[in-house]
């Protein structure tokens, strides 16, 4: 892999919504009214205008993105993506591959500089993170490549062993 498309993906633990970036990605669910883990954290820390504005979107299919402002987050957009639930789908390779893409693509489209992605799917959609991390990492190299935006995309991971998967696979594809 490149080495300067390397130099513009960062991995950490840590809570996304006091991140400092100009977008952080919302693993939503479908309806984009808010839920548990990320999704929950994201809606409390932005603020009850979140939910208003998500409200309008009409919901979101898996694999897609929509995009949103991010009011009381340091973000100045969420985009909101929704993950493939792992058992109930043949090509859950591909629609969480397609999560990141577009994800991609309306940050690049909305000139973000910077995103910060946690670990779409890996949570209660019972994505194994080695899987996902394999599949976001090669997605956002791929995209990378041909984009010059973003400048810089987080992956924002639970804990230590989440990061340490993500920073073996990206050492991986450095050597």
């Amino acid at each position: 892999m490149e080495a300067g498309i390397l130099g513009r993906i960062r991995v950490l633990t840590g809570d996304i919504t006091k991140l400092d970036v100009d977008a952080i990605v919302n693993a939503a669910n479908s309806s984009l009214l808010g839920g548990g883990g990320v999704d929950g954290a994201i809606h409390r820390a932005a603020g009850p205008q979140l939910l208003e504005e998500c409200k309008t979107l009409r919901g979101c299919p898996t694999g897609e993105a929509k995009i949103t402002k991010g009011y009381q987050l340091p973000a100045k957009h969420v985009i909101h993506t929704v993950g493939p639930v792992y058992s109930r789908v043949d090509n859950a390779p591909e629609l969480l591959g397609a999560c990141y893409r577009n994800s991609l693509t309306l940050a690049r489209d909305h000139q973000v500089e910077s995103v910060a992605f946690p670990a779409i799917s890996c949570g209660v959609y019972g994505y194994p993170l080695q899987e996902a991390c394999k599949v976001a990492v090669d997605t956002v190299c791929c995209f990378l490549l041909e984009s010059s935006l973003p400048k810089e995309v987080v992956f924002v991971l639970f804990g230590e062993n989440d990061l340490k998967v993500y920073e073996e696979y990206l050492a991986s594809l450095a050597a």
